[in-house]
């Protein structure tokens, strides 16, 4: 049985969104190369690539816990 559910980001409210993207990018260990970049400009960089449904926020049931995926990385 499948534990994990897309949820859409325009159903949660700003302050959850914002939390959602904010625990997703203090996780993420991505190198960003030669040049630092700040919380803010990450949070926006994620929530550009939700509005282009680049990416799609999904909750696991198992885990209690939600992650920002590829949509590429999904089986549909």
């Amino acid at each position: 049985m499948d534990q994990q559910m897309t949820i859409p980001w325009q159903s949660l409210s700003d302050d959850a969104l914002r939390g959602v993207i904010e625990d997703f990018v203090s996780r993420e260990g991505t190198e960003y190369g030669a040049h630092e970049i700040s919380m803010a400009d990450k949070v926006i960089q994620v929530h550009r690539q939700l509005q282009k449904n680049e990416v799609v926020i999904v909750f696991d049931a198992q885990t209690d816990s939600c992650s920002i995926m590829p949509v590429t990385g999904l089986d549909h």
